[in-house]
This record gives structure tokens, sequence and C-alpha cells, in this order.
């Protein structure tokens, strides 16, 4: 029963650190600070629960403190699943500094149930130690099976629990797991006040429930194996008219109109100056597909190209079947791989590369950003092409940071890069899209068109100082969370 006990606990520790990634990704996304949080505050919480288990197993054993020890887990676990929402969006709205906001959220969501559930091992060695000449293997052999059900559970929340049941039914059902669990160590141990406090506390955790299922604006709400999904209506912020978004990890993703296929977000109307830069083209690569926006118009308004879209999440792809109008079309071709990998392939020739995986400056995969990245995408094109890229920045101060960098390592690879400022070329401290246009070409292309619309576009030309120190990205170093942190 013991080695049932601490195999169960250790596989709900990982899968429990597992599904807090998800838990916390909708608020304040994944980046390596979110990461950092988790695993550093409850290996800290752990550590504390073998402490306290110990300091609790010298005094008195018993498998009435086990089954204590154990529910104590199951009841922080069913707060966390009651409260995250209401935690997180007061965090998010009152703390300033992503790494107080991503460590205090760790502390208060993850901690207390790490503590009771590190309590488990050292207090279940106690009650199995009976000899002291084999107390060594005893405790070998405890923690051995501890861990054997930590990497089960690895696996499982990977593999298996996130992409078919979601953060919130698997927080329920590990706390439905270690109150049977502790019932069956010791049947008896709910007494009258015992079942009063278990009671107020399904109590707190269904109105935290109905508070989560009411109060949420999404007409669906999803966990896919890499991301949190919500899909809504809503009114968009620039006109009024009505949108559906589909937001990843709460960053705004994707949105359409409901009556068109037209684009709804600024950046990726700026992705037509490929029609100015090179317009002959006739094959497309987007690198992330999210709900198809951008894919969907392509097809629409250049019958004779094709397009190939790299998506790393086939949950998506079924969404934007679902919900966003995707539809088979012979001059599509997704393939569901990281987009880095797919570079790194170097399979196929494109007229232009379109980049649409940055969402944020803190949903940044730096893989994309870097010099070996880029080279690849250079390699990729054909004589003539355009690498357009979209990214989150400010023309001057913190936020360009990233911004600069990525003109320098792109400046490492290709002869012409350009700046187009998607909202407000004026405002070089506002925080909006950027369009990075990066031609193989060397002939200086003209800055005019006969086309209004792509003539507007090209006046949101911006000159952007690159200081000689500016640092190149690489895979080796490539730290983008630092040049987010330092725009907080």
């Amino acid at each position: 029963m013991l080695e049932l006990a601490v195999f169960l606990c250790g596989a709900v520790v990982m899968i429990f650190e597992i599904v807090g990634s998800r838990v916390v990704a909708p608020f304040f996304g994944t980046s390596i600070y979110v990461w950092t949080s988790l695993i550093g505050v409850i290996l800290a919480s752990l550590s504390l629960g073998y402490w306290l288990g110990g300091k609790l197993a010298d005094r008195k054993v018993s498998l009435q403190m086990l089954a204590y020890i154990i529910f104590g887990a199951a009841i922080f676990i069913l707060l966390t699943v009651s409260f995250k929402e209401v935690a997180l969006s007061f965090l998010g709205n009152n703390l300033n500094g992503i790494m107080w906001r991503t460590l205090l959220a760790a502390i208060l969501l993850f901690a207390p149930a790490s503590i009771f559930l590190g309590m488990v091992s050292p207090y279940a060695v106690r009650l199995k130690i009976i000899d002291v000449k084999t107390s060594g293997s005893t405790v070998g052999n405890l923690y051995a099976i501890s861990t054997i059900g930590s990497i089960a559970g690895t696996f499982l929340a990977g593999f298996l629990l996130i992409p078919l049941i979601g953060t919130s039914n698997i927080l329920y059902a590990l706390a439905v797991l270690l109150i049977m669990l502790s019932l069956l160590l010791y049947p008896r141990f709910l007494g009258k006040g015992d079942r009063i406090f278990f009671i107020l506390v399904l109590l707190a955790t269904a109105y935290g429930a109905y508070e989560y299922n009411t109060g949420s604006s999404a007409v669906f709400a999803t966990d896919t194996r890499y991301n949190h999904v919500r899909i809504f209506d809503m009114p968009y912020w620039e006109n009024g008219r009505m949108i559906k978004v589909m937001k990843v990890n709460d960053e705004y993703s994707s949105a359409m109109y409901p009556d068109n296929d037209s684009l709804v977000y600024e950046y990726l109307q700026f992705f037509r100056l490929v029609e100015h830069f090179n317009p002959g083209f006739k094959h497309g690569l987007v690198i992330g597909g999210a709900a198809y926006s951008y894919p969907r118009y392509y097809l629409e308004s250049y019958p004779g190209a094709t397009i190939d879209v790299v998506e790393i999440d086939p949950g998506l792809t079924k969404l934007a079947h679902e919900y966003f109008r995707l539809k088979d079309d012979p001059r599509l071709h997704i393939f569901h791989e990281d987009g880095r990998t797919f570079l790194n392939k170097e399979q196929g020739k494109y007229d232009v590369i379109f980049g649409d995986a940055y969402k944020s400056l803190m949903a940044v995969p730096f893989q994309l950003a870097t010099l070996e990245a880029i080279e690849h995408k250079y390699e990729m094109l054909n004589q003539g092409g355009v690498v357009i890229e979209n990214i989150i920045s400010s023309l001057e101060g913190p936020a360009s940071a990233f911004l600069k960098a990525e003109i320098a390592t792109y400046l490492e690879v290709f002869p012409q890069v350009f700046i187009f400022a998607c909202h407000d070329p004026t405002d070089r401290q506002r925080l909006q899209s950027i369009s990075l246009v990066a031609l193989k070409n060397k002939e200086v292309p003209s800055m005019l068109n006969a086309d209004r619309r792509l003539e507007t576009y090209l006046s949101h030309l911006v000159n952007i100082g690159i200081p000689k120190n500016t640092m190149i990205l690489t895979d080796d170093h490539a730290p983008v969370e630092y040049f987010a942190f330092k725009a907080m």
C-alpha cells in the first residue's frame, strides 16, 4: 500500500508541474520565466515538504496521518483549479514585471499542494522501516518507486492527458485520485469535523468552477497538445465590427470577419508588400498558421499561386477547419511541425516567406529568430525572393531591443532590409506590429507604386538606427525573453 501511495504521489507531482505551465500560459505566456518560476517553486516546495514530512514522522507515524497529508494535497489542488482564474487575473492586472507575476503565481497556486506531496515520501519511509539494518534498501526502494511514478506521470501528462481532457479536468482528476488514495489508506479518517471541512472545500470548488464557466465569454475553449485555445466573438477595437477571434495562450492569434475573408489585423495587410517587392511570385511559405487567416486570403487573392503553411499544432488546424472556414485546397499544403525543423530541411524553393509566428514580445520562438534560421530562409528563396516578418516592437526605446537585434541578424545574411510600421510610423515609442522586409536582391527597389493601397503601406517605411555593437542572435545565444523583460 505504501508503495502505491509514493508511486501515485510521484506521478501527481510531475503531472501537476506540467499542467501548471498550461494553467499560467493563458495569462503570462510560456516564456522561460514561466518555466523557471514553476520548476523553482515546485522544487523548493518539495524540499520543504521533505523536511516537514521527516520532522512529522519523527514525532508520530500512522496511516491516518499519511492519509491526512495526501488529503491535504488534494484539497489544495482543488483550490488551485477553482481559483486559478481569479488569482492570475488579479496578478496580471495589479503586478508589474513578468518575473514577479509568474513567481508569485507559482507560489500561490502550486506551492501548497507541492509541499504536501513532498511530505509523502519521507513519511512513508518512516512507516515502512521496521529494521534499521534494512533501512537503506527501504529508503532506496521507496524513492525509486516515487521516481518511476514521476516518469510515468511526465509521459502521461504530455502524451495523453493534456491533449485529451484539458487542464482543469486533469486537476480535478488528480484531486479525486488523491482523495481516493487517502480513503484507501485509512477509510475511517473522515470524522465529523473532517466532513464539515470537506463539504466547505467542495462548496468553494463548486463556486470557483461556476464562476469560471459563467464568466468566460469564449464560445469554445480547449487545450491542444501545445496550446490553450479560446475562440469567441467580439467587436474589433479598430472599427467596431464583429469578428471571431482565436486566442492562443492569451495572445490574439487570429481573427476573421463573419461574412468575408478580408484581413482583420493590420500587419497581415502589410504582407501585401510582396506584390511590390516581388510581383511575379508564385510560391509562398507561411510560418505560423493558427486560424489560417492569411492563407485563406492568399488563396482567394492570388489564384495562380500556391502556399505552404507550417503550423506546429495540428489542433489549431482542426479548429481552423471547424470555426474559421478553412477548406482543403490543392494549392494549400500544410506541414505540422516546428517552423525551425522545417527550415532546417531546406525543402522547396519559394518566392516569398511570411513569418507569422511572433505573436507578442513575450511569445517569440527564439529558434526562428537566429542567424542560422535566417540563413535557411535565404537558401530557400528563389532569386528575387523576399521575407516578410511580423514583429511586435516599438521603433525606439526599451521595447525595440529585439527588433534591432533581429534587423542586425538579418543584415548578416540579406543585402537589404526595410522596416515598415504597421500602425503609426511617427510614434517611435509605441508598441505596434512591425513588418520586416528582407530582399535577396541587391538592386535597390523603388518605394513608389501605382496601387494606392500599396503606396500607403510603402509610406510607412521608417529608418532604424542599428548600433555597431548590436547583438547578432544565434542558436547559441538568443535571449529573446531578456529583451522582453527590458521592455516591461
